[in-house]
């Protein structure tokens, strides 16, 4: 189900492209330089330079862990302690 938009967010977003459009038109070479830099910044993100993008290798287990038992795993049955607190003392007030 599309959100609707209200009429103030509309009305931004209407003057948003109405300065970009006359931006443009007046000075294309100022609106360039943050839509190269932009560029970049994306092109380094999905591609990274260097290895630093690199597929992790497969970790297999030792022949050792293969051949022991594997154990089952139980819980043990641990009780709830109950620590005694002390009483708020009745004379007092609740609130500072």
């Amino acid at each position: 189900m599309p959100r609707k938009m209200s009429l103030l967010s509309i009305v931004i977003l209407v003057l948003v492209v109405i300065g970009i459009v006359s931006q443009t038109i007046s000075n294309p070479y100022q609106l360039l330089i943050p839509v190269v830099v932009f560029g970049v910044i994306y092109l380094l993100y999905k591609f990274p330079p260097g290895g630093v993008r690199t597929k992790a290798k497969p970790r297999y287990k030792t022949q050792s862990r293969k051949d022991q038992p594997a154990k089952s795993k139980q819980r043990k049955n641990m009780p709830f302690r109950v620590i005694e607190g002390g009483k708020d003392d009745d004379n007092l007030p609740k609130y500072h």
